[in-house]
Formats: C-alpha cells, sequence, structure tokens
C-alpha cells in the first residue's frame, strides 16, 4: 500500500483518468442501449434487415428516430454532468450545504461544536494544512462524516449530529484524522468530480421516473388516452435504462472508493497512533440504530464521500463504496471478537473531560533545528503522525488567550493578520499602521495595536500555524469586507518597502488559502510533467532560498547543493537583483503546475539550500513549510527527534 504523499497523489491523478475513461464507456453503453431500444421500437432494426439495398424513404425516416434518440441521450449525459460540476464549483461549502449541512460559527458556546472545532484544528495544524470551516449535519443521527472540496483551501470537513455527540475525543479524533487523509492524498477532488460525472449517466432514470408519474396521472384521468400510453411506455423504458445507468455508476464509485478507504484507515492510524479510536467509531457505528445511515434526500450521489456507508447499496455489496464493516475493524483491531458495544445512554461527548495528558513540549527549546531533520522534509509531507498531533495541542495551549480568540473571531482575525506583518522598526510601523488606518474601521485598528506587542513576542513557530487558524472566521467576511481587507493588506505590505521574505511567504499562503471563498480561482493544472523546461524558475526560487539562509558568499555553495537534486534543471545562481519577490511569485505560480511525483525532488533541492550552512534556524525551517504550502505540499511541523517516513 503507497504511504508516499507524492506516489499517493499521483494514484489520484490516474484515479481521475481511469474515472474519465470509464465514463466514457459507460456513455457509449448508453447512447448504444438507447439506440437499439429506438431501432426496435420503430421497426427500422427489421425493416433495414429486411431492405438493406432500397433507398425507402420511410425506411429513412425511421431510423432518423433512433439516430436521433441517441443524439438526444448523449446530450442529456454530457449536459447533465456539465450542469452538475458547474454547480458544485463552490467546492466543498456547496457539497456540505447540498445534504443539509450548517456551518459551525468559530466562537461558538455549544460545548459539543467547540469539541468538533477543536479536533479539526488540531489535526489541520499538526498536518500543515489551513484549517477548514467545519459543518453540522443537524439532522442525521448516523454515525458519520465527510470532507469536501476541489484543495486544502477550499476544503469542508462535515460531522452528523450522532458522530459529534456519540463518540468519545478519541474515537472523533479518528473519524477526523481519516478525513484528513482523503484531504492530503487528493481524494476529494476526485470525489467531486465523481459526483458531476455519475450525474450525467443518472439523469435518465430520473427523467423517466418523472415521465412515467406524469403519464400515469393524466392517464387516470383520461381512459383513452393513447398519447399517455406511449409516456408511461417511454417513462418505462427510460426507468430501465436510468437502472443501467444506475449500475454502472454504482460500479464505477465501489471501484474508485473501497481501497481508498482501507488507504484513509491506515493514515489517521499513523495519524492518531491509536488504532483502537478509528476502531471504536467503527463498532459504534455497528451498535448503533442508525448506523451511519444519511436520511437527506441527496445522500445518495455523495455515498462514496462518507467515513461509513451511509446509504443502502443492495444486498450484494457489488456497488457498496465502502468496505465491510467488519472487514475495517478487523484491520484496525485483529483481536475484535465479533461482538459491538453497547451504547452508553449518556453521549460521550457531555461526559468526558477535554485535555492531552502527558505531552511533552521539548520541541519549543530551541532555536535551531537538527540539519537531519530538515534535510528528510520531504519524507514528512503528508505524512503527520501522532508526534505532530501533540505538537499542535501544545502549540494552541502555549498561545495566550487573547491571541487565540481574536484568531477565531473574524474582526480579531483580521487584526491577527495585520499584526504578522508589522515592522519591527518603529518608523516603518508607522506608516504602516497610517496606511491601516485609512482603510479599516477604527475598532479594528485598535484591536490591531492592542495585540501587536503580543504576536511581536510570539515565537517564528506560531506565526504560519496563526494564518491557518485565522482562515475559517476570515472566510465568514461579507465579499465586501474582504474586499476590503485585501486592499488594506496590500496597503500594509506596499507601507513596508523591504517587506523579508518570511513575511511575504505568509502573505502568499493566506491569500491562496482565502482567495477560493471569494474569488473564481480555480487549482493549478499540472502541465509540467517533467524539470527540463523549468530551470529558470527553479533557479529563482533555489537563489532566493541560498541568499535568505546562507552568508551572500556561500550562496553559490548552497545553489550547488541544491542543484543535486535536480540534475535536468539547468540551474544558474542569479543575482540578487533577479530574485525579488515579483519573480519569486511567478516561479512559484509556474512551479506549482509541476507533476506530484517531480515535486518531491523540488523539496529536497529546497531544503539543501537552507541547509548548506549546517546550521537551521526556525524561522528558515517555517519558510520551507510556506514555500511547500505554495507548492501543494503539505509539510506537519519539522520536529525534532521526528523519525522519517513511517509505513502504514
Amino acid at each position: 500500500m503507497a504511504t508516499d504523499f507524492f506516489e499517493r497523489q499521483s494514484d489520484a491523478r490516474r484515479s481521475t483518468k481511469w474515472l474519465v475513461a470509464m465514463f466514457l464507456l459507460a456513455v457509449v453503453g448508453m447512447v448504444g442501449a438507447v439506440f437499439v431500444v429506438a431501432a426496435v421500437g420503430t421497426g427500422a432494426l427489421e425493416e433495414g434487415y429486411q431492405q438493406p439495398n432500397n433507398h425507402n424513404p420511410d425506411l429513412a425516416a425511421r431510423w432518423s428516430i433512433p439516430f436521433g434518440a441517441a443524439a438526444c441521450t448523449l446530450v442529456l449525459i454530457t449536459g447533465g454532468s456539465w450542469f452538475k460540476v458547474a454547480q458544485l464549483s463552490g467546492g466543498g461549502t456547496t457539497v456540505a450545504e447540498n445534504v443539509g449541512g450548517r456551518r459551525v460559527i468559530t466562537n461558538t458556546n455549544d460545548p459539543v461544536e467547540k469539541r468538533i472545532l477543536n479536533v479539526v484544528e488540531e489535526m489541520a495544524l499538526a498536518s500543515g494544512v489551513p484549517v477548514p470551516p467545519v459543518y453540522l449535519l443537524p439532522d442525521e443521527q448516523g454515525i458519520n462524516a465527510f470532507a469536501a472540496g476541489y484543495s486544502p483551501s477550499d476544503a469542508v470537513v462535515a460531522v452528523t449530529r450522532g458522530t459529534a455527540e456519540q463518540l468519545s475525543r478519541a474515537e472523533l479524533q479518528g473519524v477526523v484524522a481519516h478525513e484528513f487523509s482523503h484531504i492530503l492524498n487528493g481524494d476529494m477532488r476526485l470525489n467531486i468530480r465523481l459526483i458531476g460525472v455519475l450525474h450525467g449517466i443518472l439523469l435518465l432514470g430520473l427523467i423517466g421516473r418523472l415521465l412515467f408519474r406524469i403519464a400515469s396521472h393524466s392517464g387516470r384521468r383520461r381512459s383513452k388516452n393513447d398519447g399517455a400510453i406511449y409516456f408511461i411506455l417511454i417513462g418505462i423504458t427510460l426507468l430501465v435504462l436510468g437502472y443501467l445507468g444506475t449500475l454502472m455508476g454504482g460500479l464505477i464509485k465501489a471501484a474508485v472508493s473501497r481501497q481508498r478507504e482501507f488507504l484513509a484507515d491506515a493514515s489517521a492510524v499513523q495519524f492518531t497512533r491509536n488504532p483502537l479510536g478509528i476502531a471504536g467509531a467503527l463498532k459504534r457505528i455497528g451498535a448503533a440504530l442508525f448506523g451511519s445511515k444519511i436520511e437527506h434526500p441527496n445522500a445518495a450521489e455523495m455515498s462514496h464521500m462518507y467515513f461509513g456507508q451511509g446509504v443502502w447499496e443492495g444486498f450484494s455489496g457489488l456497488m457498496a463504496t465502502h468496505p465491510p464493516l467488519d472487514k475495517r475493524i478487523l484491520r484496525l483491531d485483529p483481536t475484535w471478537n465479533g461482538k459491538f458495544p453497547k451504547l452508553p445512554a449518556t453521549p460521550a461527548a457531555l461526559t468526558e473531560i477535554e485535555g492531552a495528558a502527558g505531552l511533552v513540549d521539548g520541541s519549543f527549546r530551541s532555536d535551531e533545528l537538527p540539519v537531519e531533520v530538515v534535510e528528510n522534509a520531504h519524507e514528512q509531507v503528508g505524512n503527520p503522525t501522532e508526534a505532530h498531533r501533540n505538537y499542535a495541542q501544545i502549540l494552541i495551549d502555549r498561545l495566550p488567550d487573547e491571541i487565540v480568540t481574536a484568531a477565531r473571531e473574524p474582526y480579531g482575525a483580521r487584526a491577527v493578520i495585520f499584526c504578522l506583518l508589522l515592522d519591527q522598526e518603529s518608523q516603518v510601523r508607522e506608516k504602516q499602521m497610517a496606511a491601516l488606518a485609512r482603510k479599516m474601521p477604527n475598532d479594528v485598528v485598535k484591536l490591531t495595536k492592542q495585540i501587536a506587542p503580543v504576536i511581536d513576542s510570539l515565537d517564528a513557530r506560531t506565526r504560519l500555524p496563526l494564518v491557518d487558524m485565522t482562515l475559517p472566521a476570515l472566510r465568514t467576511m461579507a465579499k465586501p469586507q474582504y474586499q476590503e481587507f485585501t486592499n488594506a493588506f496590500l496597503e500594509l505590505v506596499k507601507a513596508d518597502n523591504r517587506l523579508a521574505l518570511f513575511e511575504w511567504t505568509l502573505h502568499r499562503v493566506l491569500l491562496r488559502h482565502l482567495r477560493p471563498q471569494f474569488e473564481t480561482a480555480k487549482p493549478p493544472r499540472v502541465i509540467y510533467y517533467g524539470l527540463g523546461r523549468l530551470g529558470p524558475a527553479c533557479s529563482v526560487l533555489l537563489s532566493t532560498l541560498a541568499y535568505a539562509g546562507n552568508a551572500p558568499e556561500q550562496a553559490a555553495e548552497a545553489l550547488a547543493d541544491a542543484a543535486v537534486h535536480l540534475p535536468k534543471a539547468k540551474i544558474k545562481l542569479l543575482p540578487p537583483e533577479a530574485c525579488g519577490l515579483v519573480q519569486l511569485e511567478a516561479a512559484l505560480d509556474q512551479l506549482a503546475k509541476l507533476a506530484a511525483k517531480h515535486r518531491q525532488r523540488l523539496v529536497e533541492a529546497c531544503a539543501a539550500a537552507i541547509c548548506a550552512d549546517d546550521q537551521v534556524k526556525v524561522r528558515e525551517a517555517e519558510l520551507l513549510r510556506g514555500i511547500c504550502d505554495m507548492l501543494d505540499c503539505p509539510m506537519p511541523p519539522l520536529l525534532p527527534g521526528q523519525p522519517v517516513r513511517e509505513t502504514a
């Protein structure tokens, strides 16, 4: 089973290509079936066989019906798929709301909702991805969850009421870790595309059902209505063909989904180092009255996205989108006796004590990181572990309460971001605050001044996580507020004519993840399948890091160390003036279009440039994480003593 992030990303892209191929085969099958049925129904097939060489106008007219029906079917399927894909362009938010999801506000006082937010926030910071909004399905008593979105930037995590109330914290962590593996492995984009593609195939049956109901109702009112009889026959035919589409769609979903569920379970165990947590959640599904069932009318089209099997998918299991429950449990807990536990009378969420006991916070004691940890950083990309989760809990606990509160509230989140860009020199800071006062409401400016000294005192390790923590609150802004915020943000950057590379990286990470919520911003499309044509872009990035992480006289040596990892790219040390922030932004935009399997070597090269002087400051390590974020390579916090890649 693949455990390497870059390999899993490549697998997801291969699955997408396989999905397209299966969709085309299904379309050909459906169109062909409609053509044959129409030909038989009109008698064209029989007459064509008897008079194959006669130029009969009546025969030509008869053949026009099957060809017309086939063409209409093709238009219907492709149009239906296109419409659904366009409808889901809103990403995870649209998907969650489509099944009755309600967004959980970041400053909620509900203890059940606060617990969900805390667990999701921990998992996100430990994974190196932005904290996603959380949606609650308030009317669903079954134990289930899903992650949805086209990328980590527009991802959401949704849980049912049953999940929120019935699972212990360890079990909830297992479920959320499972969903985060779907975010990291590239499954979400594949899953949304699957909804859109299959909608066109299933549309034929939906139209048949509608025609059958209309004709049946009309036929009851007019007993001699021949038109109604034809509509009934057409409706029945479309229902049968629609069932064929349902069968094909179910088989495609099952083939794509099952193995990735096993992989997500294994990744969740690596993340939490507690197989009994996710196994316990699966056992509770087996014991619960509602199991993992989702009652919403739109539940079926998303069946492949859930943590557990949310809808009934036949007796045979042929179209089941999830492996059997007992098989999943036994993989996680080989000692399981096959019996499901009794559920407690009082919901687990209302009885347990929050907190993490026995955590070690030694990772915060030094301003430097061991060089070998950063050199092997590529092995941690997309592979968070229990140590990262523990670290995230400590990091949140160590942040001052006023900063945590501010980061989780829309006005406060804006102030936190502004503080992260304030210069340490008083004259530059005065210019920045004056620019801010011209663009933002007084209460935001006042709060920025109030919390700025606190944020100035924070460790460099907290700055990138703080950006991620503010995102759920910032995403609740209205569009005019977003435009006001981004204008002020850019003014703040311009006011400091010598914006440091690390602060610029924070700025780019924030805009990258915030923009999809308010603007049409599609994820980068892969167009480079090798590094040969990316030499200039690689040279800009690596030259910038060589100058940033080393003394000027050591830059050439640092670049040489980095170039070893990219033998097919012609890397050259560029002069400092050719490595400005504008050039760096353009280079990163280009490199983000590189295939996943080649990005690993790029991350290795970046790490080598930073480590060339055998000394890595925390600020440099966090800069590497920010660069990786912009390359769609989510890197967990780099921790001393963290082992290299673990197998799942």
